[in-house]
């Protein structure tokens, strides 16, 4: 079969990673990839963001299966528009990738399937959103409704901040995202990320795994997309994720398809784990990144027979494995990230680092430049995994091994996995 994937990220150089280990893939693109992912697909200069672009490569090339990485074309409806000229596609239909792409609509589900979740008010105008907040307990949490590539979240500390949030998500430094507001309850405890393979009504767990999301060691700086990951948690026991698969996953499949807009894909629950158990955040409709390539490089069973499972709704069928050896990854991001900062610093010794037993260089913002230098050329640019029989063993040989690359204008967290 011919597969394409769309990405440009380290997420979707895990999946191309992971994917061209199937005999079932007679050829495996990639729009736009990376420099890394060149190794494993295909890459083609497309974007990803046009929907009539993909099409017509789909069908000039008479690709079988498209498998998106990021959020934005599915919320632009790409799954809908291949089904038209039927191409399978893997991931939730526009209606579907609501789920995501609206925070209250995720919020009116979880009052339909009783899915636990944090409190909160839905607001259009600011003055009603400040006036609100006199009522209201800090720290509070503040989100644009929309998409703001991870940046539309803020945990507001006192009513000054929480102010400035509501008034630069009206401004429109959000654009179109940040003109519904919710003002959310603070729940105190710890965070976790639960994934679950879906084919419209059966969900099967792909496992777990904990990110960090802010710049700093220590959990300070701003929020970022994710500076590490790893999987498993142990902050998730076996009953916890029971709870999470029957009393979230599973009562969201039923809520959207007896609204008829059954989810297929992947569904990455965002958790806070409070003292009265698990309770939903926000839920992402694809892979996470960085923790995407904590779980493949795990992953036991075949991946693309997984995703094929899914497209044709078999999953009551299917069972995946994972090692149960844990896998941790560290962001290797450029200094600035995720604020300003600059492009087309060189980078050396990554062909040296993947060479280390148990280690995978995955890349995100990388470019090759035409006398054949490696540049960055993003914010995040290298995710430097490690699989290793303890999560200690990971920490230590993921550390060693960024000591081999050579990069005078990046920096990662050193902490990542420490507690």
């Amino acid at each position: 079969m011919k597969v394409l994937v769309l990405g440009s990220g380290a997420r979707e150089h895990a999946m191309c990673w992971s994917l061209a280990n199937s005999p079932l893939i007679t050829r495996l693109f990639c729009a736009p990839g990376n420099p890394g992912i060149e190794e494993e697909a295909e890459c083609i200069d497309l974007n990803i963001n046009n929907n009539n672009d993909i099409i017509s490569f789909a069908l000039k090339e008479k690709v079988d299966l498209v498998i998106p990485g990021p959020e934005i074309p599915l919320v632009n409806g790409i799954i809908d528009d291949l089904k038209k000229v039927n191409i399978k596609a893997f991931g939730p239909s526009k209606e579907a990738a609501k789920l995501e792409g609206s925070k209250n609509f995720t919020k009116e589900i979880c009052k339909i399937a009783k899915i636990p979740t944090a409190k909160y008010e839905v607001f259009t105008d600011q003055n009603e959103a400040i006036n609100y907040l006199n009522n209201t307990d800090v720290p509070v949490v503040i989100k644009a409704d929309g998409l703001a590539a991870g940046k539309g979240v803020v945990i507001a500390q006192n009513k000054d901040e929480a102010v400035l949030a509501i008034e630069n998500s009206f401004k429109g430094i959000f654009g179109d995202a940040g003109k519904t507001v919710l003002i959310e309850e603070y729940l105190e405890g710890i965070e976790a990320s639960y994934f679950a393979l879906c084919d419209g009504l059966t969900a099967i767990p792909l496992t777990n795994a904990q990110d960090h999301k802010r710049a700093g060691d220590g959990d300070t700086g701003p929020n970022t997309g994710g500076m590490g990951a790893f999987s498993p948690t142990p902050n998730l026991s076996e009953a916890d994720n029971e709870y999470i698969l029957n009393n979230i996953i599973k009562p969201t499949l039923v809520a959207m398809h007896n609204r008829g807009t059954p989810f297929q894909g992947i569904l990455y629950a965002g958790l806070m784990l409070t003292s009265d158990g698990p309770k939903l955040i926000e839920y992402n409709v694809r892979f996470g990144d960085p923790e995407c390539q904590v779980i493949l490089t795990r992953i036991k069973s075949n991946l693309f027979e997984a995703i094929l499972a899914a497209v044709e709704h078999t999953l009551d069928n299917f069972h995946i494995r994972f090692n149960d050896e844990p896998s941790l990854t560290v962001v290797f991001a450029t200094k600035g990230y995720p604020g300003k900062y600059k492009n087309g610093s060189i980078i050396s010794g990554i062909k040296e680092t993947n060479n280390i037993n148990g280690i995978k260089v995955f890349h995100a913002g990388t470019k090759k430049e035409s006398n054949g230098r490696l540049v960055s050329n993003g914010g995040r640019v290298l995710s430097v995994t490690a699989n290793a029989k303890t999560m200690e063993e990971a920490r230590t040989l993921v550390y060693s091994a960024l000591d081999n690359i050579k990069w005078d204008e990046g920096f990662y967290r050193k902490d990542i996995g420490k507690k």
